[in-house]
């Protein structure tokens, strides 16, 4: 495994990490918060036996670049990162995986650049068009999004400060993850949080994004292109996803198939982080369907 510092044309200089043939066909592996490329740390072994492996770590986290204002961080910006990426390592297509925000931005460039992305993996991660739905439709899932609400208050690295980093992985990150899995990494997660604006830096990405994210009283006026058709992901997906999941519940599988016409849905028995929480059962429906 190879780690690199990439000068980006995106404005950012970005930690990437690749394994594998850099001759054998491309897998480009997106992590989301709060999170690295370590997300992938069972993947990146595996697939680098037949593929070759690039994993950022994207902007905003760990020690790649975090430029300062929110505009820096719309989903735009790190669709543009990976395709710089792929375009430094000489990958017109490849197959895409992304997780959390990674694979927010994987359903994007998958929508937006069909011709870049030959398959699509993603393993818990909300379609954008069913995600928005069902902060409207679904109150489960309203419910269960209100920390985004939280995330988006300005004043919330305060707080954190006030408590600190381990206090912070300790009350909150544990509660979405097998603290008996979490333990191990725990000192990696703290030494990405606390390199200079890395927390605001990541909380950035959802003050960035357009969803919206209703009150649990509000009434708001419905998004107008949620009653009119969305453009379809044409490649091949496949969706793993973890039911234990407690943020983004199993209603992001409803509706999906109207939305992504070649859909293999794979569901895990784990949470929200199923790439480390599932790795044996990630890897073999990773492998299984990239065979076919």
């Amino acid at each position: 495994m190879d780690t690199y510092r990439i000068d980006l044309p995106t404005g950012v200089a970005l930690d990437v990490v690749t394994a594998g043939d850099p001759a054998s066909p491309a897998m480009l592996f997106l992590h989301g918060f709060p999170e690295s490329h370590r997300t992938w740390r069972h993947q990146i072994e595996e697939f680098a036996r037949d593929h070759f492996v690039i994993a950022p770590d994207q902007r905003g986290f760990a020690r790649s670049d975090k430029p300062e204002g929110v505009e820096n961080y719309t989903p735009d910006k790190p669709v543009a990162d990976a395709l710089a990426i792929a375009d430094h390592f000489d990958k017109q297509r490849f197959v895409l995986v992304g997780h959390d925000w990674g694979g927010a931005i994987a359903w994007m460039l998958a929508l937006n650049h069909p011709d870049r992305v030959e398959k699509l993996i993603i393993c818990n991660a909300p379609h954008p068009f069913v995600f928005q739905k069902s902060l409207f439709d679904d109150m489960d899932q309203r419910e269960a999004s209100q920390y985004i609400r939280a995330f988006r208050n300005p004043d919330l690295e305060k707080h954190i400060d006030s408590i600190g980093l381990e206090a912070f992985f300790d009350t909150t990150f544990v509660k979405h993850a097998d603290p008996e899995l979490l333990a191990p990494e725990k000192a990696n997660y703290l030494d990405e949080w606390s390199q200079p604006g890395a927390m605001t830096a990541m909380l950035n990405w959802y003050r960035a994004s357009a969803v919206q994210v209703p009150a649990m009283d509000e009434t708001p006026e419905r998004p107008a292109f949620l009653d009119a058709p969305f453009p379809p992901i044409k490649m091949p997906t496949l969706v793993i996803w973890g039911m234990k999941d407690t943020a983004l519940l199993p209603v992001q599988l409803e509706g999906l198939e109207e939305v992504v016409p070649n859909l293999t849905v794979v569901k895990v028995d784990a949470g929200h982080f199923v790439p480390w929480e599932a790795p044996d059962k990630v890897n073999a429906a990773m492998r299984e369907w990239l065979g076919k």
